[in-house]
């Protein structure tokens, strides 16, 4: 056990039963960070449904699709407000603007604020919407899939999965292509530095907003035909927009437009990789690659959410006390085997695939539609433009843990 691990292991409070605890710890436990998916199906399997682990500060962990979906729907007891979004924007107050961090609306908020903060966010992200972008998409996507095809192998993390993103980001925003590395060096640290301790996060979150603000600001006085300016079109309730508020909208979009894409992506393409006959089936039937985006989404989620308790609460006969946080599993829930049949096996064309990874209830992600065709996008054009990839035999795959886990490396090989 790591000095860390031991740091963040807390002692049982008392109203929590002996058999209700259980030792895992998501960040640092040495089989999740081997292969995320391989341990989350062993918990769903051998953990209780719902269970108490001391580490990171102590914290239910919910497993089961059941609970995940009631927990989500009941927002008055699994809150997503980390903090009280009116003690937060009166602390902002106090400070000079440039040195204000952006409140993490509208995904640490609950109902009914959060819905009406989120609503002009609509129609920017509706399949519609995300349709418009298809043909850039799939010319980034192509471009990137050429820069390496000729060469046999490459670490799909750094050269396609990291880029991919980031560049659609910087399409849809109207920011500076000259700032990608610096946006690209961004994401990255977000991605290996996500934690619960809501101080760490909003230094993140104020590293991402400093280098959008120029920006922002610019657009403000020279709108264009962009995502930025529209949104400094809008109004909340009858409000104009607002500086920090602009900065929440734009570090939040930036962060949920890269989590799910990076991470996503990156065990879809794992899985291909380890699946030939599936590639060929792909390959021979294009028409299934939507399908297939789908169960790969259910079989690798990898976000897991967490929640705090608003009050005390009697959940599934377990006490729960207000204050307590509560991890959504997601990736153990996309294993449920009261849900699925066979749920570790990837099928395509699985019936009724009513899968978590994008969430469930107020907080469903606003950008599920644009994530979808993206990975759908990619798919197509790897299958397409080279021939049969594999896992390299010599560079295993590596992983991270943590509230949302993905693919640190993946080395593909194919023959050119």
């Amino acid at each position: 056990m790591t000095n860390i691990a031991t740091a963040n292991k807390i002692k049982k409070p008392a109203h929590v039963p002996d058999s209700l605890v259980y030792d895992f710890d998501y960040n640092t436990d040495t089989e999740y960070c081997k292969d995320p998916h391989v341990r989350a199906a062993d918990l769903a399997k051998n953990a209780p449904p719902i269970f108490w682990t001391p580490y990171n500060g102590g914290h239910w962990m919910f497993l089961t699709h059941e609970a995940i979906s009631d927990a989500f729907n009941d927002y008055k007891t699994f809150s997503s407000e980390h903090f009280a979004p009116e003690a937060f924007e009166e602390m902002m107050a106090d400070l000079p603007e440039e040195e204000r961090i952006p409140a993490p609306v509208p995904i640490c908020i609950d109902p009914p604020k959060h819905g009406k903060i989120r609503k002009p966010l609509f129609t920017t992200f509706s399949p519609k919407s995300a349709a418009g972008m298809e043909k850039a998409i799939r010319e980034l996507a192509e471009r990137l899939i050429d820069a390496v095809a000729a060469q046999g192998h490459c670490e799909f993390q750094h050269d396609v999965s990291d880029v991919y993103p980031v560049e659609i980001f910087l399409g849809m925003f109207g920011l500076p292509i000259e700032k990608e590395r610096e946006y690209r060096e961004l994401a990255k640290k977000h991605l290996t530095t996500i934690t619960p301790d809501l101080a760490e996060n909003f230094l993140m979150m104020k590293g991402i907003a400093d280098v959008l603000r120029e920006t922002i600001i610019e657009r403000r006085d020279n709108p264009k035909d962009d995502i930025i300016s529209l949104l400094w079109s809008l109004e909340i309730e009858g409000e104009p927009m607002r500086l920090d508020l602009m900065l929440s909208y734009c570090v939040i979009l930036f962060i949920a437009g890269l989590d799910t894409v990076v991470n996503g992506l990156g065990f879809g393409v794992r899985h291909l990789a380890m699946d030939t006959e599936l590639q060929k089936e792909l390959r021979e039937h294009p028409e299934r690659i939507p399908d297939a985006t789908e169960e790969l989404l259910r079989r690798y989620a990898f976000v897991a959410p967490i929640r705090i308790l608003k009050k005390d609460s009697v959940f599934r006969d377990i006490e729960m006390k207000e204050g307590e946080r509560a991890m959504m599993f997601i990736p153990a829930a996309s294993v449920d085997e009261d849900i699925y049949e066979d749920p570790t096996e990837f099928k395509l064309g699985r019936e009724k695939n009513n899968h978590l990874a994008f969430g469930k209830g107020p907080h469903h992600c606003l950008g599920s539609n644009l994530a979808r065709l993206e990975l759908k996008v990619m798919y197509e054009t790897m299958l397409t433009k080279l021939p049969e990839f594999r896992i390299d035999p010599k560079n295993p795959p590596t992983f991270k843990g943590g509230i949302i886990s993905g693919p640190s490396t993946i080395n593909l090989v194919w023959d050119v």
